[in-house]
């Protein structure tokens, strides 16, 4: 099998894996808090497991001041998840993910606010485009307070992610699989306050699931992304990483029956077409912040990956 072919693969396993990470929060039956807390258990477990049985550890490429980029880029990535796991509970699997992935144009605005990158006219337009789809896809009515609960919650997901992309993106000669160790080991202490452990000895069979949050989810999901961005261009990469919403939102339909209406439907291909636009202008050779694995990547991509929760 080609190298690249074997990346296709890999990187649409990862994507629809991203795209069924929702049922696996709402049937859990914990809290958001509890969620993501136990997902840091079990992904820095089950990372961890995978980075020592590689070798990863040997000569990792962390200095303290890397080691502390990790560290800040992992506390805007849980508290992502966080908002983004509210936002499921506060509307849909469907809506959350479309809003989510409003992402790439928070990283623009940032990028030019915090770093002082110049935003093209192009990307303004881009921006504008998605603009009017999330407009579309929101279709708050008055009165309607769980939506506009749940698109809170998911642009604060959005711009912790995209806060999370610019922290990470400064870390350098240090392989993916480790900075994602770090940002999820962090959230442990980080959601440790939060964590209601009545609760959670009450879970039952939703402890299956929590495992299967750390497991499949962060970390095999996260090794075969990884794998992937190591064998594909960055066109291919952007255009595979939107299975994801679309894997998450056919599921919200099969499993819970949630879809949304006609006139949403009309913005999501506004804000799939302006990100993918930005995404693809953003990634360019010189400055590409998908993650490799071949030695020691120059960058890598925070664990909620890609676009992925």
């Amino acid at each position: 099998m080609r190298n690249e072919t074997r990346g296709n693969i890999e990187l649409t396993a990862a994507m629809v894996l991203s795209g069924t990470l929702g049922v696996f929060v709402v049937e859990s039956g914990a809290s958001p808090f509890n969620v993501v807390f136990f997902r840091c258990v079990f992904g820095a477990l089950a990372l961890g497991v995978y980075s020592l049985a590689r070798g990863f550890f040997t000569g990792h490429g962390f200095t303290p001041r890397k080691l502390g980029l990790a560290a800040l880029g992992g506390a805007f990535i849980v508290f992502n998840w966080v908002f983004l796991f509210e936002a499921y509970e506060a509307t849909s699997i469907s809506f959350a993910t479309v809003v989510y992935h409003t992402q790439p144009f928070f990283l623009v605005v940032l990028g030019a606010a915090v770093l002082r990158e110049r935003i093209s006219a192009g990307k303004l337009g881009w921006l504008a485009v998605a603009f009017a789809g999330l407009v579309l896809v929101s279709g708050i009515r008055p009165g309607d307070t769980a939506s506009l609960k749940g698109l809170g919650f998911a642009l604060a997901a959005a711009v912790l992610y995209a806060l999370s992309t610019i922290v990470t993106k400064r870390i350098s000669g240090v392989r993916p699989h480790l900075i994602a160790l770090v940002q999820v080991t962090t959230g442990i202490p980080l959601l440790l306050p939060f964590a209601d452990f009545g609760e959670a000895a009450r879970l039952g069979a939703g402890w299956g699931w929590l495992v299967g949050l750390g497991i499949v989810h962060t970390g095999v999901m996260y090794v075969l992304m990884y794998a992937a961005y190591a064998k594909l261009p960055t066109a291919r990469i952007a255009v595979l990483a939107f299975t994801y919403p679309a894997v998450a939102m056919g599921v919200d339909w099969a499993v819970y029956g949630h879809h949304i209406g006609l006139v949403q439907a009309l913005g999501v291909p506004l804000i799939v077409l302006a990100s993918l636009k930005v995404t693809l202008a953003a990634r360019t050779p010189a400055a590409a912040p998908a993650p490799r694995t071949a030695a020691h990547a120059p960058a890598a991509a925070s664990p909620a990956a890609t676009r992925s929760a």
